[in-house]
């Protein structure tokens, strides 16, 4: 059932049931007219001084800071989340975001020199970083708030602007946080969020915007890139994961089995980097799934209410599709032998999205929920017997965005760590890549392109400036002459032979 209707995105909390406010849907040309304002904007902005985008870019942390209790009950309505996961998953994190890029923009995109080996003598030079102009960010609806304005922040920081098309699902979060950043003093249209759906995002992405950063599902990212190829514009996605964690049989198991059900369940499952497979030694299997088991059936469930925040560990699923999918999952496994050892079905008398922590043994990896991306909360448990497998069953999949090594060998799990197939690798933890600015995020294989966080140069165009240290050139413009082809000749005989090439 589709969300868009007659020129407006109607939605309910996914919680309650309750309709929220709807919203107008951005046509076409309104996408092409707030990409060409945001092109006028961020001229002006990139004039600035680095220390008064830094003074609004701090200023908006302020606000942010201020008016957190807002923010958090806003999106915990929209998505159903728990309102601590509101707070400590998107609020927090981007507080800390902002005050990181703010602080450091100059010197993460000051010039860099470069000691040019074969030209040294004669030649110097620099890399300048300037901006790219619009970026385009088209964000998803299981992390509104932390996602999107993530992009925003690290963009702004590079100079750019900034036009954000939120998923058709949680348009309020992405528009409260536009009003903070108006109230913070940036300029109106330097940061614009044009709600709707693929059509308004198709628009976005047809415009003349100078990079698209899109967070989403694979076969929406396809089309996307495809589209921003056949513009030659900068692309770069995260598209998902099947995030496998390897439980080794030296670990306190009681402590790994905590994390690994914090990692499969927090927010509601709903999270590319949530744990979606377990593979766990054959030595500590029963032990382990027993602690899982029960640390799953004491999750609280329920109603994200502002008076009782501390309440429940769990809330409900956002998109009708995807609860679905969870059951289709669930279907499949059971059909196919696997056992439930709690969870898998919805809870009775409730309004709301919501699906069951659910915890899977006797999976095979013919079944879909180890197979597909589930996207909810669903954890599905296999043993292995030695660590060449493991890794060839984790590394079997067409993603790979995040994996988990859980080990008291802290060396042994590094090791571990570097053969698994993934952009970000955690050790005895559940993720908080995503959440730490200075740290790359992103994947190989279907899980994406490009990288976000971590540095502002790839929100850059790069430059090279070429100067001299004399007023001398190379010998090597017309006319050319046997002269100058046996001096070259000679010279590059000798110059790659023996001791010379050891100082190139």
């Amino acid at each position: 059932m589709s969300n868009l209707v007659d020129g407006e995105i109607r939605n309910s909390e996914p919680a309650t049931g309750r309709p929220s406010a709807s919203v107008p849907i951005t046509t076409p040309s309104q996408v092409r007219e707030a990409v060409e304002r945001a092109r006028k904007a961020q001229a002006a902005w990139a004039k600035l001084s680095w220390a008064e985008r830094r003074r609004r870019l701090l200023r908006f942390r302020d606000v942010l800071n201020d008016r957190t209790d807002e923010v958090v009950d806003l999106i915990s309505r929209e998505t159903g989340k728990p309102r601590f996961e509101a707070l400590t998953h998107e609020v927090i994190p981007l507080l800390d975001l902002t005050h990181y890029f703010a602080t450091r923009a100059q010197r993460l995109l000051r010039d860099e020199p470069i000691r040019h080996h074969l030209l040294w003598p004669l030649k110097k030079g620099y890399l300048r970083f300037e901006p790219r102009g619009v970026v385009a960010v088209v964000s998803p609806w299981n992390f509104p708030f932390a996602i999107p304005m993530g992009d925003v922040i690290t963009s702004l920081a590079a100079r750019n602007a900034v036009v954000v098309k939120p998923s058709e699902w949680t348009p309020h979060t992405m528009l409260k946080a536009r009003e903070l950043v108006l109230e913070a003093g940036i300029d109106p249209d330097l940061v614009a969020v044009i709600p709707g759906g693929a059509e308004t995002g198709a628009a976005l992405v047809e415009a003349t915007v100078n990079l698209v950063l899109f967070t989403g599902s694979v076969a929406t990212g396809r089309k996307v890139g495809a589209a921003c190829g056949a513009r030659l514009i900068p692309f770069v996605a995260e598209l998902g994961g099947k995030d496998a964690a390897i439980v080794l049989p030296d670990v306190d198991v009681l402590r790994a089995a905590r994390q690994v059900v914090h990692g499969a369940f927090f927010n509601c499952g709903q999270a590319c980097s949530s744990i979606e497979r377990v593979l766990v030694h054959e030595s500590i299997y029963e032990p382990f799934v027993s602690h899982v088991v029960q640390i799953t059936g004491s999750l609280r469930q329920g109603v994200p209410l502002s008076s009782a925040s501390e309440c429940i560990d769990l809330g409900a699923m956002v998109v009708p599709a995807q609860l679905e999918i969870v059951r289709r999952h669930v279907q499949d496994a059971r059909a196919k032998g696997a056992r439930i050892l709690t969870g898998g079905s919805v809870p009775r008398a409730t309004s709301g999205r919501f699906f069951e922590p659910t915890v899977l043994i006797d999976v095979t990896e013919e079944m879909l929920c180890w197979r597909e991306e589930t996207f909810g909360p669903l954890l599905p448990i296999r043993t292995f017997r030695e660590i060449d497998e493991a890794v060839r069953i984790a590394n079997d999949s067409p993603y790979g965005l995040n994996a988990y090594v859980f080990s008291r060998d802290r060396f042994g799990a590094e090791r571990l760590a570097n053969r698994l197939e993934a952009g970000g690798v955690i050790v005895n933890d559940f993720s908080y890549q995503h959440g730490t600015p200075e740290v790359p995020w992103g994947g190989w294989k279907n899980s994406g392109i490009g990288r976000v966080h971590g540095d502002l140069r790839s929100l850059s165009e790069i430059r090279y400036v070429g100067l001299p240290r004399f007023n001398w050139t190379l010998p090597v413009a017309f006319p050319y002459t046997d002269a100058k082809y046996r001096f070259f000749h000679r010279w590059g005989r000798r110059a790659f032979r023996g001791l010379v090439s050891r100082f190139l």
